[in-house]
């Protein structure tokens, strides 16, 4: 017979079992107003908050991978933890369990042999491949750069940039004073402006436009692009005179090199006169909305009355699905002084106030879409 305690033990209800229970077994009905992404629907809600939380660790892990360059390692063949280990002076058990996670992740597949063989995400961390993005990754593992985002909280009591709050300067004069880090940092916005670039080319039609006229943005890596494809078109890069000897080059590499002007000055104060369309790849969303007016203001000074905007920039959807718009704006808030992600309204009101008329939103397979508008 079972003491009075005992029976009261084995019988009561354990609350926090049962809350366990049912967070791990439950599949909730919808809510009005509550996301249909809810991680919960999937997994039990400290699950879900377990891997948001710990999102940190993968991207260390996949930005130490990039760092070493193991997936232009393995691009010749399937390896070993301890060939590759001998090949970069590493330890081979380390190595081992660093690629057993990145396997995990689809970051490469081990085989039944123990070798380690490419996969399609490790593809996009080697360096020989035009859509790379191990700069990214490398980018998001320095501790230059995790440093900055240290100062998120700051950021969010303050309004102001977490990066320069850490550094003391914003994240583009801290690089341009560092030689080594540049050249990572440039290398990083040429992989974001392939990759949206891209998907801009395939999703855009440039063929109306004689003259294209790229302010700064991409540096002239999507001029190329967009000349490459389309052989009618002449094109005009201002940036800054920083860029200008960089920009020539690329042109050269690329063979449109004779279809190019090459122009420095501060865009934030003058633009090239009588282009027939001009071009703002991610440029705004960098800077807040003087500046951007700013801009805004000399391009339109210098356009002809019905001369296209193309501007392209992620929009902010104003649901509650994820997406990755408004991750890049908690990155433009920690890395810049007041740039910003903006809604569709908000970029209709942007760019109405400088003079120009939104005619039409395309959006594309990257995470941006092509806002064009007319110089009223």
């Amino acid at each position: 017979m079972e003491l009075p305690e005992q029976e009261s033990q084995a019988t009561a209800p354990c609350a926090p079992c049962n809350e366990a229970t049912r967070f791990s077994t439950a599949l909730r009905a919808q809510r009005e107003g509550e996301p249909i992404w809810t991680p919960e629907y999937h997994v039990a809600p400290p699950v879900a908050i377990l891997q948001l939380v710990t999102g940190r660790w993968v991207s260390q892990i996949v930005g130490v991978a990039a760092e070493l360059g193991l997936a232009d390692e393995i691009q010749t063949g399937p390896k070993g933890a301890e060939e590759l280990a001998a090949a970069k002076g590493l330890h081979a058990t380390t190595l081992y369990r660093l690629l057993r996670a990145l396997a995990s992740f689809g970051i490469f597949a081990e085989q039944d042999d123990g070798r380690f063989r490419q996969t399609p995400m490790s593809d996009v961390l080697r360096s020989d491949v035009a859509y790379s993005m191990r700069s990214i990754a490398r980018v998001s593992n320095h501790y230059w750069m995790m440093h900055g985002w240290m100062g998120l909280e700051q950021s969010v009591r303050t309004g102001t940039s977490a990066f320069e709050h850490v550094h003391g300067l914003p994240s583009f004069e801290y690089a341009s004073r560092r030689p080594e880090v540049m050249e990572i940092f440039a290398d990083a916005l040429a992989s974001f402006a392939v990759l949206v670039g891209s998907a801009v080319v395939e999703a855009y039609h440039f063929s109306s436009p004689g003259t294209l006229a790229e302010i700064g943005g991409s540096h002239g890596v999507v001029l190329a692009m967009v000349l490459a494809k389309y052989s009618q078109l002449r094109g005009i890069l201002f940036d800054m005179p920083s860029f200008v000897e960089w920009a020539s080059n690329f042109f050269r590499s690329q063979g449109v090199e004779d279809r190019v002007e090459v122009r420095s000055g501060n865009f934030l104060e003058d633009a090239p006169e009588g282009a027939d369309a001009y071009f703002l790849q991610n440029s705004l969303h960098r800077r807040n909305d003087d500046d951007c007016m700013r801009i805004l203001n000399a391009v339109r000074t210098a356009a002809k009355p019905g001369a296209k905007l193309v501007v392209v920039e992620a929009i902010v959807e104003t649901t509650n699905e994820p997406q990755f718009a408004k991750t890049w704006d908690i990155t433009m808030l920690v890395a810049t002084r007041g740039g910003r992600e903006r809604t569709r309204t908000e970029w209709l009101e942007l760019l109405g106030a400088a003079g120009f008329r939104v005619t039409r939103i395309v959006p594309t397979a990257s995470f941006a879409s092509v806002i064009e508008a007319i110089r009223e």
